[in-house]
């Protein structure tokens, strides 16, 4: 009863974090409003959530990171694919050998190897962070789509390195051969386990669907199994089930452009996975924010690991690692951006320092960077206590809320009116549109011969496709006129999207009414509701 209480309780906190992040005219996103109700339930309530983090990992990353792999614009991702490999890898290890140095250098009593790993955990950003944060700052799509690839790549390159800072913590030995290696089969193994699943389980189910029919319920089911299932199956084979979670998620993308799918399903799926979203980002920061209070209660002893006597070093610590991480960053995307995205042959040359400072400022750190420092082992090998594991978390935590707060006030100053070079996708829009208006019009003339064929009221069919194709050619007429007339069909589509969406909100507000005057019956009504909402949704989208 308990348990159901706790997990009702952080639900609560979610819906409620959302209101307040609307009613608060303050620009901050709603994982700080997460991360404070979290605070406030661990403090006043007597309840305490021990998070194991394996089972975090489990519970909650696997789908996040599917679903952000599933929805990212993957000609997008593959076309600045050296960037974010740059970023994923590169700036990961080079991060951790720096902010190792660093944390070393200044807290002593913490032994390399553990500084180390403070710094592997603190190296990657969070996909779920990032896009928390885009909801509030508007992010160019460019660096938007980086910033998404780069966060979804670079966990496991961060837990790689934190696997082997713990081996050397507690060992004393560390070989560069065998890491390297191990990235490998780690890396290689759980991209090709999460695409191999999927592809196997889309081609099962569509073989399924083509002879017996499909079941909505049962396709969304589905989906929400196969992060779940490559995670599984890549950590059971000692490989990385974050990446399985992400090439699963990139790879549904691929399998889903067959188009196999009923409409009505899609829509369904879309809405509990949203849902899903939603819910598990939010518990992920409320639990942060639960986790506070215990963590602040240590922190006299934790000063003392230190070799001080008052608490606010922790926050110079804090700040400190937070500009080292900073400085670091800027650092290497001036370098990788110099390198691949202004190169030689292009009008700009030189990466303009407020796209590199934002970019710097979004390297936000989230629920990865959390889940993995929990998984800093108790004792040694010999059971003496692992050393400065306290300090380690206390940092952890001081670096993700800091990261937050320093994201939320300064990218909105630093992207205002920043453009960045990325070109434009009208041309393309304008081709898929043609496309599709001279098939459905190939369509409802095959469509129309067959169904009047033999019949005496032929000339009814003849006429409703007539309709019907005199709309797809005016849209064809439109999309190929000059820029300017293109830009008046643009305007009058918005135009007449505005009315409509006017015309299907009035439509719906009547048929509640004539439900609350007991003149409709609800299952009519909800008939009718769902029809608007699907013509509103494609008209608002």
């Amino acid at each position: 009863m308990e348990t159901i209480t706790i997990v009702l309780l952080l639900l609560l906190a979610v819906i409620l974090s959302g209101i307040l992040s609307r009613v608060v005219p303050l620009p901050l996103p709603r994982p700080l409003f997460q991360i404070a109700l979290g605070g406030v339930i661990g403090l006043v309530a007597d309840w305490r959530v021990t998070l194991d983090p394996e089972i975090f990992f489990l519970l909650f990353l696997p789908p996040l990171l599917f679903l952000d792999g599933w929805r990212i614009p993957r000609e997008e991702l593959f076309k600045d694919g050296k960037t974010v490999l740059e970023l994923a890898l590169g700036l990961v290890v080079f991060t951790v050998v720096g902010m190792g140095f660093l944390i070393n250098w200044m807290i002593p009593s913490m032994p390399l190897a553990v500084a180390f790993a403070l710094a592997a955990v603190i190296s990657p950003t969070d996909p779920i962070a990032v896009s928390a944060i885009a909801q509030r700052v508007p992010i160019p799509k460019r660096m938007m789509h980086i910033l998404e690839g780069e966060s979804l790549l670079n966990d496991a390159s961060g837990l790689v390195c934190l696997r082997f800072a713990i081996a050397a913590a507690l060992t004393g030995a560390f070989s560069a051969q065998h890491a390297a290696l191990n990235f490998l089969w780690v890396a290689l193994g759980g991209i090709a386990i999460g695409a191999g699943l999927t592809w196997c389980v889309a081609r099962a189910k569509g073989v399924v669907s083509r002879y017996y029919g499909e079941d909505g319920g049962s396709q969304i089911l589905i989906s929400l199994l196969i992060p779940f299932g490559s995670y599984l199956v890549a950590e059971h084979l000692h490989c990385s089930g974050i990446l399985a979670a992400v090439a699963a998620g990139l790879a549904m993308g691929f399998v889903e452009t067959s188009g196999e799918l009923e409409a009505t399903t899609r829509i369904r799926r879309n809405t509990v996975w949203d849902t899903i979203q939603f819910t598990a980002n939010g518990i992920i920061f409320v639990l942060l924010g639960e986790q506070l209070p215990a963590i602040l209660a240590s922190a006299a002893e934790t000063v003392r690991i230190t070799g001080h006597h008052q608490p606010w070093w922790l926050a110079i610590y804090v700040v400190a690692i937070n500009a080292g991480l900073a400085a670091l960053r800027f650092l290497w995307v001036w370098l990788s951006f110099r390198l691949t995205l202004f190169r030689a042959g292009q009008p700009q040359r030189t990466p303009n320092w407020r796209i590199v400072a934002a970019m710097s400022f979004a390297g936000v750190r989230g629920a990865i960077t959390l889940a993995g420092v929990l998984t800093l082992p108790l004792t040694l090998a010999d059971g003496a206590p692992f050393p400065a594991r306290d300090l380690a978390i206390f940092l952890a935590m001081g670096v993700i809320i800091m990261s937050l707060a320093v994201a939320s006030v300064g990218l909105p100053v630093l992207l205002r009116g920043l453009q960045m070079p990325e070109p434009s996708h009208l041309a393309e829009e304008d081709a898929a549109r043609l496309a599709a208006a001279q098939a459905a019009i190939a369509a409802v003339e095959r469509a129309e011969h067959e169904m009047a064929e033999g019949r005496d009221d032929a000339d009814l069919y003849v006429g409703a496709a007539a309709r019907i194709m005199d709309a797809y050619r005016k849209r064809i007429e439109g999309r190929q006129g000059t820029t300017e007339e293109r830009a008046t069909v643009r305007l009058l589509e918005r135009i007449d999207r505005d009315l409509r969406l006017a015309a299907l909100r009035a439509e719906r507000t009547e048929i509640y009414r004539l439900v609350r005057q007991r003149k409709l019956g609800s299952a009519i009504a909800r008939k009718l509701v769902r029809e608007l909402d699907l013509l509103e949704a494609r008209f608002a989208g």
